[in-house]
C-alpha cells in the first residue's frame, strides 16, 4: 500500500506539472498506546507513528509562485510565497500555510513550489492526519530549502500551525509521533519537557485493530474545556492542602483520598482518573518491556473504565466497542482513542483473529445503533522521512 500510495502520487506530479518531482516524502499518523488526556495534565503519554501515511511529492518552482494539490480531494490552492499569509476558507490550506507563515516569522527566506500530496491515513478517526500533513509539509520544506531545522523543531512549528491558523489549541503528541516515530518502537513522551525514550513494541503474536465507530459527537471541544477547568481547580485545592505537591504526578491516591469530600464528587473523579492514568502510563512501559501484553491489555480496560465512568469523555458507541470485546478471547485490550465522545477503539488482538472479529462486532453495532463501521489494522512505523528515489520509478 506504501508503495502504491508513492506512485500514485508522484505520477499526479509528473502529470500536473510535466516532470518528475525533486523529493518525495511520508508523514503517518499515529495512535496512542495509553496515557489519554494527561498530556495537559503534566502527564505521560505512549504514542507510535503508524503505517498510514500522507505522501508529497514536492519540487521548487521557477519564481516564486506555488502550487498545492491535493489529490484525493480533487482541488487546488495557487499563492505567491511574498504574499503575507493568513488563513483561507479551505481548512485543509490552512494547515500548509500555517507553517509557511511559521517559517515566515523565523525570517526563512523560500522560493516558490509546487506539490501533490495524497494520503491513506483515514480522515476523522482520530489518526491525527492534520498533524502527517503539518509535519510532512515542514519536513519537505525544511529538506528540499536546507533550513537546518531539528525534528523537535518542526513538530513545534506543526503544533503552532494549528494553534493559529486552524484554531485548535492541541497538545504536542500528535506531531511529536509523527515526526519522531521509529519502526516497532513506542515513545514514552513527557509532554511538558519533551522529554522521550523510545521502548520496544513488537508485539508478537499480537496485532493492533483499530475499530472505527463512524461517531464524533459535537460536545468534543466544550467537553475538553471543561475538563481542562475541572483538574486545574481540582490541583489546586490539592497544592494549596500539600504544598510539596506541583503537578498530578507527585500527588497519590492515597492524598487525593484524603480531600474527597473537599474536592466533591465530579472533580474528585477527574483527578483520580488523572493521577491513575499516569500510573498506568509508567506501569505500560513496564509491561511492554517485558513482553507481558496481557498486562498491557489489562490496563488498557482499565483506563478505558477511567475515562468513560471517571473522566466521562466516551459515548454510548465506543462503550459497546469496548464491551463487546471484554469477553472475546482473542482481544487482551481494548479502549477508546483521543479526545473522546466518539472516534475509534484501539485494540491488541491476536495475529489472524481481526476479520472473523471485526464482522461479528460489525453485525452487533449495526443492529444496535444502525451505523456501519470501518476497521483498520495498523503496524507501528518509521516517522516522517524522504523517501529513496530507487523506490519512486
Amino acid at each position: 500500500m506504501k508503495k502504491k500510495l508513492i506512485s500514485a502520487t508522484t505520477e499526479h506530479f509528473k502529470t500536473i506539472f510535466q516532470h518528475e518531482p525533486e523529493a518525495v516524502f511520508l508523514s503517518p499518523g499515529r495512535i496512542n498506546i495509553i496515557g489519554e488526556h494527561v498530556d495537559y495534565n503534566d502527564g505521560f503519554v505512549l504514542p507510535a507513528a503508524i503505517n498510514k501515511y500522507i505522501c508529497f511529492a514536492i519540487s521548487k518552482s521557477e519564481n516564486d509562485e506555488c502550487t498545492v494539490v491535493a489529490k484525493d480531494l480533487n482541488e487546488s490552492y495557487q499563492f505567491n510565497w511574498k504574499d503575507e499569509v493568513k488563513p483561507v476558507d479551505k481548512m485543509w490550506v490552512n494547515y500548509m500555510l500555517g507553517v509557511l507563515h511559521q517559517l515566515k516569522e523565523r525570517n526563512f527566506s523560500l522560493k516558490g513550489i509546487n506539490i501533490v500530496f495524497s494520503s491513506t491515513i483515514p480522515m476523522g478517526a482520530g489518526l491525527s492526519s492534520s498533524a502527517a500533513l503539518e509535519c510532512g509539509f515542514g519536513y519537505a520544506l525544511n529538506k528540499l530549502f536546507k533550513l537546518g531545522l531539528s525534528r523537535e523543531e518542526i513538530a513545534l512549528i506543526g503544533q503552532k500551525s494549528e494553534h493559529t491558523f486552524v484554531g485548535v489549541k492541541c497538545g504536542i503528541m500528535d506531531q511529536f509521533a509523527s515526526v519522531f516515530g521509529k519502526k516497532n518502537k513506542v515513545i514514552k513522551l513527557d509532554c511538558t519537557s519533551l522529554e522521550h525514550e523510545y521502548h520496544s513494541a513488537d508485539f508478537k503474536k499480537y496485532s493492533l485493530l483499530l475499530i472505527d465507530s463512524n461517531v464524533k459527537h459535537t460536545h468534543l471541544t466544550s467537553g475538553y474545556n471543561t475538563r481542562r477547568e475541572e483538574v486545574e481547580k481540582g490541583l489546586a485545592i490539592i497544592k494549596n492542602r500539600f504544598p510539596l505537591i506541583k503537578t498530578f504526578r507527585d500527588c497519590t491516591e492515597t492524598q487525593l483520598n484524603e480531600l474527597k469530600e473537599e474536592l466533591e464528587e465530579t472533580i474528585y473523579k477527574r483527578c483520580h482518573f488523572v493521577i491513575n492514568e499516569i500510573r498506568r502510563v509508567n506501569e505500560a512501559v513496564y509491561a511492554l518491556d517485558r513482553n507481558n501484553f496481557e498486562e498491557l491489555g489489562k490496563l488498557m480496560f482499565e483506563t478505558h473504565e477511567g475515562l468513560s465512568k471517571e473522566y466521562e469523555v466516551s459515548c454510548e458507541e465506543v462503550d459497546f466497542l469496548v464491551d463487546f470485546v471484554r469477553n472475546e478471547k482473542q482481544v487482551i485490550g481494548s479502549r477508546m482513542m483521543g479526545g473522546g465522545f466518539g472516534g475509534c477503539s484501539i485494540n491488541l488482538v491476536e495475529k489472524g483473529s481481526e476479520e472473523t472479529l471485526f464482522v461479528k462486532i460489525s453485525e452487533a453495532y449495526l443492529q444496535k445503533f444502525g451505523i456501519q463501521l470501518n476497521h483498520y489494522k495498523v503496524k507501528i512505523a518509521k516517522g516522517t522521512s524522504k523517501v529513496k528515489t530507487k523506490i519512486i520509478k
